[in-house]
């Protein structure tokens, strides 16, 4: 584990590494090929809380509105006012949506059901007047100019290139939207229980670390905004 660290690998690599071997050992013993496992009651490497990039309301905005292509702005819509997985978009049909909610699958199948603003529902009805017509029942809810049913690397592209056009430097991704939306949820006062239930997690210690994002944002804030931050320290 020290080579591991002098050598620069992230705390979360040696975690997994460290994880590896002690499953291993462990088989050894359970098969007879080890007397004890030496490693047994050796404390394991805690993982480090990676706190993920967050866009404040205002930039935001900047990415809905950088482009005037309507897909585009309803993508980045979706993603952030339903606090959707990129997956889950994708994977969105026509009749998955009403006026006022969204059907998602999440993951391992699982159902929920995601308010969603009138705004962004106005906008959904403004692409699908555009949008070609398709002879499937209940088609796809979002397409490429060809047809087909949109895929994660396209989103990623569309992020990417939204977000270079809107000028915000840091480095996000579609799942940046996500943690967004439950972010400023909690910053307006929103409870954790109702969040977890919006994003689907299965365990709120999942939710929990949207609480270390707001803090941080908080403290961010304090030290910008507020007189007393920016006063020298007493001697």
């Amino acid at each position: 584990m020290k080579k591991l660290k002098n050598e620069g690998y992230h705390q979360n690599s040696v975690v997994r590494m460290w994880t590896s071997v002690k499953l291993f050992l462990r088989f050894l013993h359970k098969r007879g090929e080890l007397k004890e496992n030496p490693i047994e009651f050796w404390e394991s490497p805690k993982m480090k809380t990676i706190i993920p990039a967050v866009l404040s309301k205002e930039e935001v905005m900047r990415l809905i509105n950088v482009s005037n292509d309507i897909l585009t702005k309803l993508i980045i819509e979706f993603l952030y006012a339903g606090g959707l997985r990129v997956s889950e978009l994708c994977s969105l049909n026509l009749f998955d949506v009403d006026e006022r909610v969204i059907r998602v699958k999440g993951k391992g199948g699982k159902e929920r059901i995601v308010p969603i603003a009138p705004r962004t529902i106005s906008l959904l009805d403004h692409y699908l007047v555009e949008r070609e017509g398709c002879k499937k029942e209940n088609p796809p809810l979002f397409v490429t100019r060809f047809g087909k049913r949109i895929h994660r690397q396209f989103v990623w592209a569309l992020i990417k290139e939204s977000s270079k056009k809107a000028g915000i430097k840091k480095n996000i991704s579609p799942h940046t939207l996500r943690h967004s939306y439950a972010t400023h949820l909690l910053e307006n006062g929103a409870d954790l229980r109702v969040i977890q239930e919006l994003l689907g997690h299965a365990s709120i210690s999942t939710t929990d670390r949207y609480t270390h994002i707001s803090n941080k944002h908080m403290k961010e804030a304090f030290n910008k905004f507020h007189p007393r931050s920016s006063l020298d320290k007493p001697s």
